[in-house]
């Protein structure tokens, strides 16, 4: 397992990053991991825009999953078995929002280890791991446009990336709350919306966990956790305004 990673994500993630580096990025470390972001997350659009629409759509069936819940909520086994029934019958997967999240924490990850590598080798790049056209650089600049430190942690940025990630699901959340509205879904039976709760407690918790990882952890880190929250915020402000 650990071959694959290296060989499928590690290993090419670093030769772009380190490409980026040689040709586009004026040798700065930060713009490359900026430009590389941008990359993977255009990649992923089809998955990541699946996820958004999946997780609008499960909030807009809310009141009425709300009512099934309430209707059999004297017995626990035909609530499921009519909730599912309920989500095959408008073709909703509960679990589709697991996979763009996996995806983004394999790139977390492979981020990760090579920020840390090569603030261990001293800022030199590992030849060994370079494809035969790409370059090694004589010693990677670490600081990004002159100022901020990748390879130790910024307050700036990782609070930075908290606001973002708050941003980008707050939008989700008020989109679905006008929408709720304008076609006047009160359905209200007494019974608590655990899904509007957890949605609202994740617009909090989500920013504070992103806040304590970045400033614990190097910069370089929470600046690819910036800029893929910002890229997700305008992915989803295009989805809105298309649909």
């Amino acid at each position: 397992m650990g071959l694959i990673f290296h060989n499928l994500v590690y290993q090419p993630i670093y030769n772009l990053i380190i490409a980026f580096y040689n040709t586009v990025s004026f040798h700065d470390f930060g713009i490359a991991i900026i430009l590389v972001t941008i990359v993977i997350k255009a990649i992923l659009v089809p998955l990541s825009k699946k996820q958004i629409e999946s997780q609008k759509k499960m909030q807009e069936m809310q009141p009425k999953i709300k009512a099934i819940q309430s209707k059999y909520k004297d017995d626990k086994e035909k609530q499921t078995k009519a909730v599912m029934n309920f989500y095959k019958e408008n073709k909703i997967n509960p679990f589709s929002g697991c996979l763009p999240l996996i995806v983004q924490l394999i790139f977390l990850i492979a981020f990760y280890r090579i920020i840390i590598n090569i603030s261990s080798a001293n800022l030199v790049v590992n030849g060994e791991e370079l494809y035969s056209f790409v370059s090694r650089p004589d010693k990677i600049n670490h600081l990004f446009i002159g100022l901020v430190d990748l390879t130790k942690p910024s307050i700036f940025i990782a609070a930075l990336a908290a606001i973002s990630q708050y941003f980008q699901t707050k939008m989700m959340l008020d989109k679905s709350e006008s929408e709720k509205k304008e076609k006047d879904a009160k359905e209200d039976n007494g019974e608590p919306d655990f899904a509007q709760i957890m949605s609202k407690q994740m617009m909090y918790l989500g920013p504070i966990l992103t806040l304590v990882i970045g400033i614990k952890f190097a910069a370089g880190l929470a600046l690819y956790w910036l800029v893929q929250a910002l890229f997700s915020v305008f992915q989803q402000i295009y989805i809105f305004k298309k649909k």
